[in-house]
């Protein structure tokens, strides 16, 4: 279509897709081909990151376009109030039909289901892979086959019974690549002959970090259980190659998920293009956090560092967006997506939404600028399945600073016990894998003194403040 008509939108959400494990972004462990399609369509966003990386606080900013603190969704036991307003209700007042279809993880029943969408059938909770259930506004039903397919399935009949002229929001959400990483039967066993690289980090000491990285709970070698392996240990192996094997297990399963995921997105994009739809869709494959994949010795997420921080971002509407292989720079956060998307729609944004629109660099009508800085901020401290610590901290174009203030503030799915605070601070240009925190290194006074203060002017001007113990420098 070429009539200018309000784009449509399109958000397909995955759960724990690591950036790196998308072939538009250098994997080196698999290859991703329709996901790069929509790259290749339009555009790659390279610095892209969460704001409190955890399924529901990630989720409730995406639609909000607030942070956690303004959107009161601080960790996975604080269920979203859905009266907010979201990029979804200003779009539906503007006329946009809207849909939802699978994971929402936002709180369920009476104030915490969706509102403002048309249709809606997500999964309770973390969701099945296999014959999952769904809660609809008509009552709970299940369904028989494969979570990726069926929701992608949901989607499709959803953008058919539509008039053509009418635009439509539309957020395809898939519980893959989610713990416990079931793959299908299509995909189940593509990787066993596989070569899959151990990540160059994966036996990282820890050596000058701070000692919340001893206490995660998250290694491979130690953290993974028989469900993830899905599989019995050979016999023999020493503690190095036990971790190599979990390793590998780990991955096969986790990249077929992904496998899915992209054969799915592949049936959205011909959808489009058989309707003559794509060149006037905002199509956008994003992930709530990033996640690691061995990445530290670790998986899971819930750290400032770069593998859980990152989120990918690739977006197409050849109509308004052209086409280029040169990635956007310009540093951006989930908070970001609503104002973009509803600039996109040329919808206003609600008073209450925080961040920036980044619409105008895909569109290439700014300047994509290569300094920024991105705010971050986990509250969960000492969950029980993890362990993770609570902190702060700000990224910028070469640094990163993090606070440890390890308290939960008696936040719901926080423990009682706080820990000595401790600060970190990397330089991303020398040190691109985060392995020597340079806090205390005489050479980075000045740099160390700078980032505390644009810390403490960010907190400000997002409505977020330090901890109470936040130590003077």
């Amino acid at each position: 279509m070429t009539d200018r008509r309000r784009p449509n939108i399109i958000m397909v959400l995955t759960d724990d897709h690591a950036a790196h494990s998308i072939s538009a972004y250098g994997s080196r462990v698999n290859q991703t081909p329709r996901l790069d399609e929509i790259a290749e369509r339009g555009r790659r966003m390279d610095r892209c990151y969460v704001t409190n990386s955890i399924c529901t606080p990630s989720r409730a900013s995406i639609l909000t376009g607030t942070h956690s603190h303004v959107n009161g969704v601080f960790t996975l036991a604080t269920p979203m109030l859905s009266n907010q307003p979201t990029f979804v209700s200003q779009l539906k007042k503007a006329g946009y039909a809207t849909a939802i279809f699978g994971k929402w993880h936002l709180g369920e029943g009476l104030g915490h289901s969706p509102v403002d969408f048309d249709r809606w059938a997500v999964l309770p909770g973390q969701g099945d892979y296999h014959d999952p259930k769904f809660l609809t506004e008509d009552g709970p039903m299940q369904v028989q086959g494969y979570a990726t397919d069926i929701i992608t399935d949901m989607a499709l009949e959803w953008v058919e019974s539509l008039p053509q002229d009418q635009p439509y929001c539309l957020l395809v959400h898939h519980k893959a690549p989610h713990r416990p990483w079931e793959p299908d039967e299509k995909h189940a066993g593509m990787y066993a002959d596989a070569e899959i690289p151990l990540p160059e980090t994966f036996f990282d000491d820890y050596a000058t970090r701070s000692s919340a990285a001893q206490r995660a709970l998250m290694r491979v070698a130690d953290d993974l259980t028989e469900r993830d392996l899905k599989q019995t240990p050979p016999p023999g192996l020493d503690h190095v190659e036990l971790a190599k094997w979990k390793y590998r297990r780990y991955l096969e399963d986790y990249l077929a998920c992904v496998a899915s995921v992209d054969d799915n997105v592949g049936r959205l994009i011909d959808w489009l293009d058989e309707h003559d739809q794509f060149d006037d869709t905002v199509l956008s494959y994003v992930s709530d956090q990033g996640f690691f994949l061995g990445d530290h010795g670790w998986f899971d997420k819930r750290f400032m560092y770069e593998e859980s921080l990152r989120m990918p971002f690739l977006v197409s509407c050849p109509s308004r967006i052209p086409a280029s292989t040169e990635p956007v720079r310009k540093i951006v956060t989930n908070v970001d997506f609503a104002k973009t998307l509803l600039e996109a729609a040329g919808v206003e944004p609600h008073e209450r939404m925080q961040g920036e629109s980044f619409w105008p660099q895909l569109t290439g009508e700014a300047v994509d600028p290569e300094e920024g800085e991105a705010y971050y901020r986990y509250w969960q401290n000492d969950e029980t399945e993890h362990a993770t610590l609570a902190h702060y901290g700000l990224r910028t174009e070469r640094y990163k600073i993090i606070y440890f203030y390890n308290d939960g503030l008696g936040l719901p799915g926080t423990s009682t016990k706080t820990f000595p605070p401790e600060w970190e601070l990397y330089d991303l240009e020398a040190d691109p894998h985060e392995l020597t925190n340079v806090f205390h290194d005489p050479a980075y006074a000045e740099v160390r003194q700078e980032l505390i203060a644009r810390l403490r002017r960010h907190q400000e001007s997002v409505g977020d403040k330090p901890h109470p113990n936040q130590l003077p420098v």
